[in-house]
């Protein structure tokens, strides 16, 4: 008999806690790199491949986690993801040197991308249709707030070397308490419906969706379940399934991802003290404080995002945010090219706060939304894990070569932005003509219409 522990917004709340620590993470090492790199003496090319050697774990992470979740269940994954972040955490927390921190930083990745991989088909298979965009939200809502918890972390602990240890060691230490938190969730959160008819456990996955529906009345569980059923009949193709008929959803997924990356947020994320520093000259303490103000604004946009995520369609959503992202930073790139230094900066904060409203309402969740839903249920785990593997691809290209092109342009930020700007554009295309519209429709009706589509298509 499936326990039932938890209330439904305890669930979707401990479900996409794995978003918070993958913000936190991906956000504390901008404050506590400076500090590793003067307290063991790094190169800058150490203290580089410290920052970068998180996406080498977190590629591995969202490309097996995949297959082990369609296997083993997404419940047990992600308790072992929690169990990831804790080893991770305190490793990090009580490195000696370059060689223990990188391995604790890939040890890390390894929990990030399994997070990012698990989180969102995991809360995809707990939503009802009606509600999916805006509890699929809560993985992006979760990663911002981590990361602007991250950015307070790094403010809190700066200079103070409590009980004789070193203020970065605290940053990064910071992590198990979110870390532990996920651990206690994990185990207590029930299987998902989906995964549990896939294996046969017919009671178990009633007993969790009635639980999950017990606060809608207009929801029908033995209706949902019967949909759910027939779905899981289907004929199995096993991994063939993504090279037939589920390449349109394969397409789409690694489509969105790299574009959420190639429209250059996570050079905000990462370099935004150092492009304010190298661009603009500011004092270190000002470029901080910029990159907090940036923080909070991608979190209260995150807020509306999970706020009207279900009253628009998704395209019409993600096309906004493709126009304001355009218009925004290709105006910054204008302004870089044309006026003086000094008079650019205050436009160049303006700009990038909007450039983060378009991102951050848009391209930030309905990416991470949609590739928990577009998969058959079947090879949806390894569909999201190939998802989450090009985010992280497009993700390591950006921040790679981000610092190289504010080089080659003489440190002028309009020429990198010129470039995601020609992607903001792209993105905007790519929604118009590739991406289906998901809103509104159960996970097996948007199985079975891509089921029809090719049935279609090998016939015609």
């Amino acid at each position: 008999m499936q326990k039932r522990h938890l209330s439904t917004g305890a669930i979707f709340f401990f479900g996409a806690l794995g978003g918070l620590l993958f913000g936190f993470d991906t956000g504390i090492i901008s404050g506590a790199s400076p500090l590793i790199e003067t307290n063991f003496s790094l190169s800058v090319a150490q203290t580089g491949f410290i920052t970068s050697s998180v996406l080498i774990g977190s590629s591995i992470g969202a490309l097996s986690i995949g297959p082990l979740s369609d296997k083993f269940g997404r419940k047990k994954l992600l308790i072992v993801a929690s169990i990831l972040f804790l080893v991770g955490s305190g490793l990090s927390m009580v490195a000696g040197g370059f060689t223990s921190m990188v391995i604790a930083r890939i040890i890390l990745g390894l929990a990030v991308g399994s997070a990012s991989a698990l989180t969102p088909a995991y809360l995809a298979e707990l939503a009802d249709a009606e509600h999916r965009g805006s509890l699929g939200t809560m993985f992006q809502l979760m990663l911002t707030f981590g990361i602007l918890m991250a950015y307070v972390s790094n403010l809190g602990f700066l200079h103070h070397n409590l009980l004789g240890v070193r203020d970065w060691r605290w940053m990064l230490g910071s992590a198990l308490i979110p870390a532990v938190i996920l651990f206690i969730g994990a185990i207590l959160l029930p299987e998902s419906p989906r995964f549990l008819v896939e294996k046969g456990d017919i009671d178990d996955a009633r007993d969790t969706l009635q639980n999950l529906r017990k606060n809608n009345p207009d929801d029908d569980p033995e209706k949902e379940l019967s949909e759910i059923q027939a779905v899981a009949n289907q004929p199995k193709g096993g991994i063939k399934e993504l090279f037939t008929f589920a390449r349109p959803a394969v397409i789409v997924a690694v489509g969105l991802m790299f574009l959420q990356q190639l429209v250059g947020i996570n050079s905000v994320i990462y370099f935004l003290p150092q492009v304010f520093i190298k661009a603009f000259s500011f004092p270190e303490s000002n470029a901080i404080w910029i990159s907090v103000f940036i923080g909070v604004v991608n979190f209260l946009c995150t807020v509306i995002a999970y706020k009207i995520m279900d009253k628009f369609d998704r395209k019409k959503i993600l096309k906004f945010g493709s126009i304001v992202m355009a218009l925004s930073i290709g105006i910054l790139s204008v302004i870089n090219f044309t006026i003086d230094v000094k008079s650019a900066a205050i436009p160049t904060v303006i700009l990038i706060a909007i450039y983060i409203f378009g991102f951050a309402v848009s391209w930030g969740p309905i990416a991470w939304v949609m590739i928990g839903e577009i998969f058959p249920l079947s090879v949806r785990g390894i569909g999201a894990s190939i998802g989450s593997a090009a985010n992280w691809i497009g993700n390591f290209i950006v921040s790679q070569f981000f610092l190289s092109m504010l080089a080659f342009f003489h440190n002028n930020i309009g020429g990198p932005f010129a470039v995601f700007t020609v992607f903001a554009v792209l993105s905007y295309f790519f929604v118009q003509h590739v991406v289906p519209e998901t809103r509104g429709k159960s996970l097996e009706d948007i199985e079975m219409e891509m089921r029809r589509e090719h049935k279609e298509k090998t016939e015609g």
